[in-house]
């Protein structure tokens, strides 16, 4: 059986750390820690939320998977060693639902046929116990900063335009002034431009599990957005009962 807690938190789209950060972008970079050593996790979960990432634990393999398959996230950092489904089974699901998520593997396990079938499997990185806390920190950065170039670096839409690296726009080669959550909700909105996007998907992309959101603060940053859009006749309409769908410029 899933955590009543864990299906609870995912409901809720809640969050971790009061200082989260995505490199000064508006998109929080969000990781899931898979780990049931309590007090292995809560180091790395503290060392990891003060360099500004939200941090979402689960203590179990069944967790991993059900979270994985739930939510967004830019990272996973899994143990082997985990209860109720091991960590390479969840790392086999998760690979094949295609999934390309970074998957950072942390375990006792030192032999060189776990490490092989580990990254065989589609893992990123390999880091055995014990190690040091800024060994960890680095690897997650390089993941991470990988990922990023992974991704489109200017997103078009009309007059629209939105540097994904430098985290700019521009309407018509003019500079938009725009906050880190409007930031957030455009990326995404332009990311999936011509499909609606509900208020549980924007909370998951810019917060995490234990900050409580509620959607009026989506409504506010929605409000504001459509304001600073006008100039490049782009409507984000409201569908009601479904969420958002940004329009084509007209």
């Amino acid at each position: 059986m899933i955590s009543c807690i864990l299906l609870e938190k995912l409901a809720k789209g809640s969050c971790c750390s009061p200082k989260l950060l995505s490199s000064g972008t508006g998109k929080i970079m969000r990781i899931l820690l898979a780990e049931d050593d309590e007090v292995l996790s809560d180091g790395i979960s503290k060392s990891l939320r003060q360099l500004g990432y939200a941090v979402d634990h689960v203590d179990s393999g069944e967790d991993a998977s059900h979270a994985l398959a739930s939510v967004q996230f830019d990272l996973v950092i899994l143990d082997l060693g985990l209860p109720k489904l091991d960590g390479l089974q969840v790392l086999q699901q998760l690979r094949a639902r295609g999934d390309s998520i970074p998957v950072l593997i942390v375990t006792a396990r030192d032999g060189l046929h776990d490490r092989v079938t580990g990254l065989d499997l589609g893992a990123d990185d390999y880091i055995t116990k014990p190690f040091d806390l800024p060994e960890l920190e680095a690897r997650v950065r390089a993941l991470l900063r990988r990922r990023q170039l992974g991704n489109p670096v200017e997103l078009i839409f009309g007059p629209i335009r939105f540097d994904t690296v430098g985290h700019r726009v521009t309407i018509s080669d003019q500079p938009v002034e725009l906050s880190a959550r409007e930031l957030a909700v455009l990326e995404l909105l332009l990311q999936r431009a011509g499909r609606v996007v509900n208020k549980e998907q924007l909370i998951e992309y810019m917060y995490g599990w234990d900050e409580e959101v509620s959607h009026n603060a989506i409504e506010v940053n929605m409000h504001r957005l459509r304001k600073k859009l006008e100039p490049a006749g782009v409507n984000i309409r409201t569908i009601r009962g479904l969420g958002y769908l940004l329009d084509s410029p007209q």
